[in-house]
């Protein structure tokens, strides 16, 4: 991480160029931040895929969250949107990990075993 002298000095906007990329400092047209980020969380993966149903930080709720699935960001919107319709119920995609309310460990499993993942449930 840069320090916050390095972070202060960097150029934020050019007449020739527009905005610049405070992570790479090239033009906005030109970053390529968010294409290493995404190719940065797949390698991090180990081609399991882990359910698991939390409640903390969510005021006694619980959601399901299931995580290292391998898949780019555009096909893991969709991932997402199919398996809320599966279980018929909310949730999001946030930082590569998808929430779905409530428990629904079992059925996720089946539904994500048939569509050819390696399937973990971890957690209590």
């Amino acid at each position: 991480m840069a320090s916050l002298q390095d972070q202060l000095r960097g150029l934020v906007y050019s007449t020739e160029h527009g905005d610049m990329c405070p992570g790479c400092r090239q033009p906005q047209a030109d970053c390529r931040c968010s294409e290493l980020a995404e190719q940065e969380r797949l390698a991090a993966l180990d081609g399991v895929v882990r359910i698991r149903r939390e409640t903390s930080g969510r005021k006694g709720k619980g959601v399901t969250t299931i995580s290292g699935i391998p898949l780019p960001a555009d096909e893991l919107k969709a991932l997402a949107k199919t398996l809320k319709k599966r279980c018929g119920t909310g949730g999001s995609l946030q930082d590569g990990i998808i929430e779905i309310q409530g428990d629904h460990r079992e059925l996720l499993k089946a539904e994500l075993e048939r569509q050819g993942f390696t399937v973990k449930l971890a957690g209590g």
